[in-house]
């Protein structure tokens, strides 16, 4: 029985890796690009954009994936990503200027948004309906372990210039070995049995289930043959995504935006600018006050995790969002009205209750939710499509942050201000436009769905 629970472990666990990398690379260039943009002597649009480009990367990768991972397999997409991980991480170690290192970052992006877009997917058809909830947010607790990780790496390799070759160097190399991670897990994991069925393999995804299930309460035979009841009514493919899953397609790419405008990644990439150009910081104290975010970010993800099968999502993100907008709102009132030196302390303790708002909230269940709330058959497009729009909403704030800090002369109060705005306004899209999916098996959300559609269509 031990060796089982091994097992499961492992497979969920590699299952999210996807979601380290997605953090690691997001959180390792926040140190890097000064060092990067001191080597290379570029100036502050081109380092804007070196930090941008995976993000390009990344919507075209979140696109490109669904559709492929819903005709060739969740884990041959898996294995896929961990190679353009593999070769991101590599050039972008090794680049000799602006132009590279862009070309790199973008091969680096088009491995995360496919990770981002794949991953939730995967592990919610893997995951039974009562534990669904903390198995999902595993992706978005992988995704803060990269995070503070990535902060080691920064802080570790800085002004250690090993075997003569340049810090940053280390910095971005250092992605390697997750990504070989990956690369083995996508070898060893499973496929998933609602891909399986869908492909007509269903001695194959009972195996999956049996193996999945077998000290849960789930009975697998029973779910096989739901999952074979929704695969074979009629499918309609994008003409589905269009009708059936509207409002779905909506809610993904609502959240997803929001998840973004609210402001979370201006935050893990700019950080210790923030704090180096709008409270004259040292760069190493800088750093390490992004270490201590992500300490909070990590460890209140946990916290989520923990709380994820026992409270209603729509609950949680309401809950967030509040937090969020008053600790926004509160942090910006309070540098527009206070000096920089009595600012910085009470900036920290805000940014920090900022982060917590969106860790045990919409950190987690955004990604949760895209994996959920679509049918089976655009299951793969469907959350691409919110992931992608969550990569264009990211380039959108991490394009314009420093611009639009540099408006203000610097002081954090006015992005943040912009920032607060948006969380209180996803307050009011969750209330009217998600649906609650906690304790539902995915079938019967879709079938929710379904009937809800031929509801409106007969009363119409």
């Amino acid at each position: 029985m031990k060796k089982f629970h091994l097992n499961i472990a492992f497979i969920f666990i590699f299952g999210a890796l996807g979601g380290m990398l997605f953090g690691f690379d997001t959180g390792i260039i926040s140190g890097a690009s000064p060092l990067i943009e001191s080597n290379f002597h570029l100036n502050t649009t081109q380092t804007g954009f070196i930090t941008s480009s995976v993000l390009i990367g990344s919507a075209v990768g979140a696109l490109s994936i669904g559709a492929l991972s819903d005709r060739f397999g969740r884990k041959r997409l898996l294995i896929l990503a961990a190679l353009l991980f593999l070769s991101g991480s590599g050039l972008s170690a090794v680049a000799t200027g602006f132009l590279p290192m862009v070309i790199a970052r973008i091969i680096l992006g088009l491995a995360v948004g496919g990770a981002s877009a794949l991953t939730p997917a995967y592990l919610a058809e893997l995951a039974d309906k009562e534990h669904r909830g903390s198995l999902g947010t595993m992706f978005q607790l992988m995704v803060t372990l990269g995070i503070l990780l990535a902060y080691v790496s920064n802080l570790a390799f800085l002004g250690h210039n090993l075997l003569g070759i340049r810090d940053w160097r280390w910095m971005l190399g250092s992605a390697l070995i997750p990504a070989l991670l990956l690369l083995i897990g996508g070898i060893l994991l499973p496929e998933s049995p609602r891909y399986l069925v869908e492909k007509g393999k269903v001695d194959e995804a009972r195996t999956v289930l049996h193996r999945m299930r077998a000290n849960g309460t789930t009975d697998p035979d029973a779910e096989i043959a739901e999952i074979q009841a929704v695969s074979h009514q009629e499918k309609g493919g994008f003409k589905e995504l269009f009708t059936i899953a509207r409002p779905s397609l909506i809610v993904a790419m609502g959240i997803m935006l929001f998840q973004q405008l609210v402001g979370i990644n201006a935050v893990i990439y700019f950080l210790p600018q923030v704090f180096m150009k709008g409270f004259h910081f040292p760069a190493a104290n800088a750093i390490w006050i992004s270490v201590g975010i992500g300490v909070v970010n990590f460890v209140v993800t946990i916290l989520a995790y923990l709380i994820m099968d026992h409270v209603n999502r729509k609950t949680i993100l309401m809950f967030g969002s509040i937090v969020m907008g008053l600790s926004l709102g509160l942090l910006a009132v309070l540098n527009f009205t206070l000096s920089i030196r009595v600012a910085a302390i009470p900036t920290m303790l805000l940014i920090a209750v900022y982060i917590f708002g969106f860790a045990i909230s919409w950190g987690p269940i955004a990604w949760l939710l895209i994996g959920e709330i679509f049918p089976l058959s655009v299951r793969g497009i469907g959350t691409a499509i919110g992931s992608a729009a969550n990569w264009i909403a990211n380039f959108i704030v991490s394009q314009f942050f420093l611009s639009t800090l540099a408006l203000f002369n610097n002081n954090v109060g006015g992005p943040f201000a912009i920032f607060a705005v948006f969380a209180f306004l996803s307050w009011g899209f969750v209330y009217y436009f998600v649906p609650e999916t906690r304790n539902k098996s995915l079938e019967a959300i879709e079938a929710e769905l379904v009937h809800r559609y031929h509801t409106n269509q007969t009363k119409s």
